[in-house]
């Protein structure tokens, strides 16, 4: 009795003061905790340690961005090019017409830039400008040399099954700053390799999962409500008590539990979303800045500043990936490919690390910048115009929150074949982010199916080398 005489009570508050209110949500996880529910799954949450960042802005450049185009600089591959080489790679084992590889020389010049000198080449001259401000990695390596897989892998920690991805590890461990938004976005045109894999949950509670914005006039589908906002408060917390109803009869259903989530967030986004991805209140000279044309609602530019607008709103987690309309950075057959695919992003991502910087938010903010693997020093002819995938080696950076600014990790040895000196996994990338985020990547575990799985397997150490 004393229950039901507090829903009511509850339910009255709702009708009388919140009607049309942004405390929906937060009154819901109210009545599920009065209800005897379990706690909010996204509730915020300390980590394992003080964190330097509070959130992520996560950058993939999908399809393998060539590290000795762009990132990593090699004399010597340019001096000796067309001399014939010998390895054992997995992208020309038993594949007819590469019996013999030869090197090929990168196509773009680099020059250093900023206080600490660090090369960049010229497909990349606003983020040069940037450089002071970034821990770049030369000294990368993966377990794949296929898309799905090595995709699968930076994402998931996983190259062969099915895991959550990094955005939703960081919600489970860190929960949201912003009840009426997801604690996880992915911005992308279209999917991408490993399809929504890249953005799931997995076996992690369905609150985690990453939700889909696609670049357009309309980002998050039926997001507009179709009645009016009281009427779905009331029908929304009627809803709820009969969800939780039947939730309490089966025991903390994981299923039942994410959909009810799913529809309080919801209703929160349809008040919060619309004016996150409003950029018409911008100002001329942020637009200029990110090289965004006033009223643009496409293209890498306008997901940069869509970015930027979410982690200022609380969204713990905010990935874009490059899959528009320049295609992808899988340059097998053409390398200058790579210059409108950098040019699509070099200003949007130099706008947003400055954007970020004179706001103050890069203190806290990690910007991460990564592709799943690299290409080829070498082909199979010395004037190949493309080159092939090479997992062995490539490059990514991180800016931001916790961040050593101004300097060069690793080193691949005078081609660009391999790491030569202090070399990074995938696993060991996910333990460093996740650090910086305050959370041990070896305490963050989710018991399923009878062990204890976490995002970096059984592997990973953090990257001293790039902390501040």
């Amino acid at each position: 009795m004393p229950m039901k005489e507090s829903f009511n009570d509850r339910r009255s508050f709702v009708r009388s003061f919140v009607a049309g209110s942004a405390l929906m949500p937060g009154l819901l996880q109210e009545l599920a905790a009065a209800e005897g529910g379990g706690a909010d799954p996204l509730a915020p949450r300390q980590g394992h340690y003080p964190a330097k960042a509070k959130r992520v802005i996560f950058l993939f450049m999908t399809g393998g961005v060539s590290h000795v185009d762009t990132f990593d600089p090699k004399p010597r591959l340019k001096a000796d090019v067309g001399k014939e080489v010998k390895a054992d790679h997995p992208e020309i084992q038993d594949r007819p017409g590469y019996e013999r590889i030869f090197l090929k020389a990168p196509q773009w010049e680099f020059s250093p830039y900023g206080r600490c000198g660090t090369e960049v080449s010229s497909l990349f001259p606003e983020v040069g400008t940037c450089v002071d401000d970034i821990a770049l990695i030369r000294s990368m390596h993966t377990d794949h040399s296929n898309h799905y897989n090595a995709t699968l892998g930076m994402h998931t920690g996983s190259f062969a099954f099915a895991r959550p991805s990094i955005g939703s590890w960081v919600s489970y461990g860190l929960g949201t700053l912003n009840q009426n938004l997801p604690s996880f976005i992915t911005i992308a045109p279209r999917q991408t390799y490993a399809g929504t894999q890249v953005y799931a949950s997995d076996f992690l509670p369905g609150a985690h999962q990453g939700t889909l914005v696609v670049p357009g006039p309309q980002p998050i589908a039926n997001v507009k409500p179709r009645v009016g906002m009281s009427r779905q408060e009331l029908e929304l917390a009627a809803l709820h008590r009969l969800n939780r109803q039947h939730l309490a009869r089966r025991s903390g259903h994981a299923l039942a539990e994410a959909r009810i989530k799913s529809f309080e967030t919801a209703f929160g986004m349809q008040m919060a979303a619309p004016e996150a991805f409003d950029l018409s209140g911008e100002s001329d000279a942020t637009h200029e800045l990110y090289g965004l044309e006033r009223g643009s609602t496409e293209g890498f530019a306008w997901q940069c500043l869509a970015a930027r607008r979410l982690v200022e709103r609380g969204v713990r987690f905010v990935e874009l990936i490059d899959t528009g309309s320049s295609g992808n950075w899988d340059s097998h057959g053409n390398m200058m490919d790579h210059v409108k695919l950098a040019k699509n992003v070099d200003q949007p991502i130099a706008g947003l690390l400055k954007d970020l910087k004179a706001r103050g938010l890069l203190e806290d903010t990690l910007v991460v910048w990564t592709t799943e693997f690299g290409r080829t020093p070498f082909n199979n002819k010395a004037d190949a115009t493309g080159r092939e995938h090479h997992n062995w080696a490539f490059s990514s950076w991180l800016a931001g929150a916790g961040v050593k600014p101004g300097i060069v990790h690793g080193a691949t040895d005078e081609y660009g074949m391999k790491p030569i000196e202090d070399p990074v996994h995938v696993h060991d990338f996910h333990a460093t982010i996740l650090h910086l985020m305050g959370l041990d990547h070896e305490k963050l575990t989710y018991r399923h199916s009878g062990r204890d799985y976490r995002l970096t397997d059984v592997y990973g150490e953090v990257v001293d080398g790039v902390l501040a």
